[in-house]
C-alpha cells in the first residue's frame, strides 16, 4: 500500500502541480503543491480504510479538481485576480482543470522551461526540477544534495520567489529563443543525471531514480518538434549508455567496481541498444555538441574489448571535448585515455601538469600511473585519494588498491 502510494506520488505529483500551475499561474505554485499534497494525504487516509479504488489516478484527479475549485473560490482569488485575465472561452469552461494526457504533457514541458529559466541559480533549478517535475520529497532532495530539510526548503523558497519576482510564465519561449533556452534545459537534465550517476549518497534506489527521472525529462523534449534536436538526442544517448552499466558499478556489499572489473553480463543491453538508436538520431545536422562527444565516448565504454584503436579513438574524442567544453574532469579523463592509448610515462607527464590537488580521482590516477615506476609515490597518492574520497564504497576500493600495492 505505502509503496504503491509512493510510486503514484512520484508519478502524478508533478503532473498535477503542472496542470494547476498552468491554469492559475506560477505565482500560485506553492498553493498547487499544497493542494496536491492534501489530495495524497486524503488518499492515504481513505484508501487505508476502504482500499485502493479501481482507478486510483482518476480518483486523485477528481479530488484535486474539487480541492482546487474550493481553494480558489474560497479565497476569492479566482474572481478578483484570475477571472479578469481569462479569455471568454476559458470563462465559459469555468477554468476547468484539464487532466488529459495532451494537456499534462504540454504543462510539464512548459514547466520544464519555466524551472530552467536562467534567472534562477543552477543548483536551485535542480532542486526545483526534483520537486516540481519529478515529484521527489524534501527528505529525498536533502539526501541527494547531502544537505538537510531546512536548507533545501530555503533554497526552494528562494527559487519560487524568483519565479514570482521575475514574472516567469509557464509557456514555451518564442521559436527564435527555443534553441538558446534549450541549452540551459539540457544542462540541468545533464546535472540531474550526474547527481544520480556520480552520487555521494549511500541510497542506491535514490541514485537510480534520479537518473531515470533525468532520462524521462529528456524523452519529454523529444516529443516536441522544436526541442527534438540532435543535441537532445545526444544527451539521451549519453544517459542511456551510462545507465546501462549502473548495476555493474557496485557489488551487493556496496563496493565500487571499476570499469575494468565490471561484469559485462550485468550491463543492460536494452539500454545500450536505445543509446545507439538515439546516437544515430543525433547525427542529423551540422552541430557537434559536448553531448555528442560524451555519448560517443560512453558508447565505446559499452564495448568491453581493450584494443589500442578503442583508446586512441576515445583520446581523440576527449581532445575534441576539451576544445568544445573544457573542464578539469574532462582533462583528467583525457589523461586516463592517454595512459590507455600511449602508456604510463606520457600520461604521467600530462597528469602532473593538472595539479588537481583536492580531487581524489586525480590522486587515484596518479597512483595508477606511478605504479611500477615509483611505488612510494603511488602509495602516497592512493593514500591522498583515500583521505579525499567522500563515500564508503570509494574508500573501500582505494583501500584494496593500497593493499595490493603494499
Amino acid at each position: 500500500m505505502r509503496d504503491e502510494l509512493k510510486h503514484l506520488f512520484q508519478q502524478e505529483f508533478s503532473k498535477m502541480v503542472a496542470v494547476i500551475s498552468k491554469l492559475f499561474g506560477l505565482q500560485h505554485i506553492e498553493t498547487a503543491e499544497d493542494i496536491v499534497s492534501e489530495t495524497f494525504l486524503l488518499a492515504t487516509e481513505t484508501w487505508e480504510a476502504k482500499g485502493i479504488p479501481p482507478n486510483p489516478t482518476a480518483w486523485l484527479y477528481l479530488i484535486a479538481k474539487q480541492k482546487t475549485a474550493h481553494h480558489f473560490r474560497r479565497n476569492k482569488i479566482f474572481d478578483q485576480k484570475i477571472k479578469p485575465a481569462l479569455s471568454a472561452s476559458q470563462e465559459t469552461e469555468e477554468a476547468e482543470l484539464n487532466f488529459s494526457q495532451e494537456n499534462i504533457k504540454d504543462s510539464q514541458l512548459q514547466m520544464l522551461f519555466a524551472v530552467c529559466n536562467p534567472a534562477i541559480a543552477s543548483e536551485a533549478q535542480i532542486g526545483l526540477a526534483l520537486r516540481i517535475l519529478c515529484g521527489f520529497g524534501i527528505d529525498e532532495i536533502a539526501e541527494a544534495f547531502l544537505s538537510n530539510k531546512e536548507a533545501i526548503n530555503k533554497r526552494l523558497f528562494r527559487a519560487k520567489e524568483k519565479l514570482r519576482t521575475e514574472k516567469i510564465k509557464m509557456e514555451l519561449p518564442p521559436e527564435s529563443e527555443i534553441a538558446k533556452r534549450l541549452d540551459n534545459v539540457l544542462h540541468i537534465i545533464y546535472l540531474l543525471f550526474s547527481e544520480g550517476y556520480y552520487s555521494q549518497t549511500q541510497n542506491q534506489v535514490l541514485q537510480k531514480d534520479l537518473c531515470l527521472e533525468a532520462m524521462r525529462l529528456g524523452l519529454m523534449l523529444t516529443a516536441y518538434e522544436k526541442t527534438n534536436l540532435p543535441k537532445t538526442n545526444a544527451l539521451i544517448a549519453l544517459m542511456c549508455f551510462h545507465a546501462s552499466r549502473f548495476d555493474a558499478r557496485q557489488t551487493n556489499e556496496d563496493t565500487l567496481v571499476l570499469y575494468e572489473q565490471q561484469n559485462e553480463a550485468l550491463w543492460d543491453t536494452v539500454l545500450i541498444h536505445q543509446g545507439r538508436h538515439f546516437l544515430e538520431r543525433s547525427a542529423q545536422g551540422d552541430e557537434i555538441s559536448s553531448y555528442h562527444l560524451e555519448a560517443k565516448i560512453a558508447a565505446w565504454h559499452c564495448i568491453k574489448e581493450d584494443s589500442p584503436e578503442k583508446w586512441e579513438d576515445i583520446l581523440q574524442l576527449y581532445n575534441q571535448l576539451l576544445m568544445v567544453n573544457y573542464s578539469p574532469s574532462v582533462a583528467l579523463n583525457r589523461t586516463f585515455a592517454l595512459y590507455k592509448a600511449n602508456g604510463q610515462k606520457e600520461a604521467l607527464a600530462e597528469a602532473e601538469k593538472l595539479k588537481l590537488e583536492n580531487n581524489h580521482f586525480y590522486h587515484l590516477l596518479l597512483g595508477e600511473l606511478y605504479k611500477g615506476i615509483d611505488n612510494g609515490k603511488a602509495l602516497l597518492n592512493l593514500q591522498k585519494a583515500y583521505d579525499l574520497a567522500k563515500t564508503q564504497p570509494e574508500k573501500q576500493g582505494i583501500r584494496e588498491k593500497i593493499r595490493q600495492l603494499s
